[in-house]
């Protein structure tokens, strides 16, 4: 059995990289570890009211009725949420499962959608699993903001390409898109016949307000945006995520009756967090403003303190991450052992999202206050060293 034939499209490497080895490796000393990279905001401190769990406990969590799309009630609730056609909610467990719903509809075997770079490296699997192709299409940043390069991402697309995937905000480098940029997509999808998906998780999460927009109630092509408990509420471990589709109305009837029956195969979203979802969603905002303000302490703190004439923070709009330029003079991945091992470290080097250029590291802001002062006061020692 040792050569059994598995499918192609999971022959991913598997051989663990350097950071993760040297991990876990301090794991098995049992020497404690700054860990700047969570993700996870249920690890980070933060309080939730206490009748969150309540909700679960309603009678109608014992009664199984079957909505591809999701229970009316609670695909209004995000409605309201958002102020947006509860018609055009669809839930799903998680944007992952969202993605997959949205490849299975919009694309065939063998064609591509378009994603960014840098970004979150969930995409090459996602894709992978479902059979599409992909190019990544490049975020640049001029000194003061990142933007798309729109020029390169016209001369990445053929007649195979059938959307673009948006980050809005960007995950790591806390960019919005702007208007003018959302009008060139338009006026490119609606030539090539494309879609836009447009993930918003962080929408909430901005910084100040400027000149960002989200993708919601995009008229002019067949778009689709997608949020989800995971980061409105902070409640990754209760799986419920959604679609807002919108467009002009001929195509957007037919993709929804399209994907109501992939919903129907699925019928993911469990019951209890469906009745529970408009109770909860009401109270996001308490959530979300402790949240903010813990990114925006922590990014203040750094701002105040990285003084150091070789090394900066890029500018960003919002999230929870932060990316720091520091001195090429080793690689990524040196500069996150040297971290790790030494200082008891752990941070993200830029090549995990897939930046082009060296050397980047990925910084969370969720941390509370004690753990992420004291991890960057050790970083910034070890940077001064080589300022």
């Amino acid at each position: 059995m040792d050569n059994f034939p598995f499918a192609r499209r999971t022959q991913w490497s598997q051989q663990a990289n350097a950071l993760n080895l040297s991990l876990e490796e301090l794991k098995k000393q049992q020497i404690s570890i700054i860990d700047l990279t969570v993700s996870n905001p249920t690890e980070c401190g933060f309080s939730y009211p206490d009748h969150l769990l309540g909700q679960l406990e309603k009678k109608e969590n014992l009664q199984y009725q079957p909505e591809a799309c999701g229970l009316v009630h609670a695909r209004q609730a995000v409605a309201k949420h958002y102020d947006f056609p509860w018609q055009q909610v669809v839930l799903t467990a998680s944007t992952s499962e969202a993605y997959s719903f949205l490849m299975r509809l919009l694309v065939n075997p063998g064609e591509k959608v378009l994603i960014p770079r840098p970004s979150y490296p969930l995409f090459q699997f996602l894709l992978e699993i479902n059979d599409v192709d992909f190019d990544y299409y490049p975020l640049v940043f001029d000194g003061l903001r990142w933007s798309l390069d729109l020029q390169t991402l016209k001369g990445l697309i053929d007649n195979k390409t059938k959307a673009i995937i948006l980050v809005n905000p960007n995950n790591p480098t806390g960019s919005y898109i702007n208007r003018a940029e959302l009008n060139v997509l338009n006026q490119i999808c609606q030539e090539h016949q494309m879609s836009i998906i447009s993930d918003e998780v962080f929408l909430e999460y901005a910084f100040e307000q400027d000149d960002r927009i989200s993708c919601m109630g995009n008229q002019s092509v067949l778009t689709f945006s997608l949020g989800g408990l995971s980061k409105s509420m902070a409640l990754p471990q209760m799986k419920c995520a959604w679609i807002l589709a919108s467009g002009p109305q001929k195509v957007l009837t037919e993709a929804l009756s399209r994907l109501e029956i992939i919903a129907d195969t699925y019928l993911s979203v469990n019951t209890p967090v469906q009745n529970a979802l408009g109770d909860w969603l009401k109270e996001a905002k308490v959530i979300q403003g402790q949240i903010k303000s813990r990114v925006e302490d922590n990014l203040q703190w750094l701002r105040k303190r990285l003084h150091l004439h070789s090394s900066s923070i890029l500018a960003l709009q919002g999230g929870w991450y932060v990316t720091l330029r520091i001195p090429a003079i080793k690689s990524e991945e040196q500069w996150a052992l040297e971290f790790l091992k030494e200082d008891h470290l752990l941070v993200y080097p830029g090549y995990f999202f897939d930046f082009d250029k060296e050397a980047y590291m990925i910084i969370s802001l969720l941390p509370e206050k004690g753990i992420f002062q004291e991890g960057l006061t050790r970083l910034i020692k070890r940077l001064s060293r080589y300022n």
